[in-house]
């Protein structure tokens, strides 16, 4: 079993001194600024790419939909994805249209989007909040 909540929230790793972390979402997101919370609760330097301010790194997503799969990436609760005609959702049927429309609608990515960077190389990504499997991936960026 894992360290409860609150005790992992006093665990702090010390600084790696390099963003090994980069965190994509959008800053108003609820879930996002837990996120970033975390992250930096933990000590954890970080780099936050906005979606609204700075757009979707294609080559980025191709990468997350390669080692997350599509599905996983497409919020299909979100508010971005409700206000979509039934058309434009049925489009949604592979990598090359979820592609598209995140792309077009980067509210539509599921948020948080992370990479875990350890020598400048990409070991982990992870989309959503999950607090227990970070503290695990942030135990190996110290060691």
């Amino acid at each position: 079993p894992s360290p409860p909540r609150r005790m992992m929230a006093r665990m702090n790793f010390p600084d790696t001194g390099t963003s090994a972390i980069t965190l994509y979402g959008i800053a108003n997101c609820d879930t996002v600024k837990k996120a970033r919370a975390w992250l930096t609760a933990e000590g954890l330097q970080h780099h936050f790419h906005d979606f609204k301010k700075h757009g979707v790194p294609v080559d980025a997503l191709q990468g997350w939909m390669e080692a997350l799969g599509w599905e996983a990436l497409v919020n299909r609760r979100g508010t971005t994805w409700r206000q979509l005609d039934g058309a434009a959702q049925a489009a949604v049927c592979d990598a090359a249209s979820a592609s598209a429309l995140l792309v077009q609608h980067p509210s539509a990515i599921k948020r948080p989007v992370v990479e875990w960077r350890k020598a400048d190389r990409l070991v982990h990504t992870s989309v959503g909040l999950d607090v227990q499997r970070w503290f695990q991936w942030a135990a190996e960026l110290k060691s």
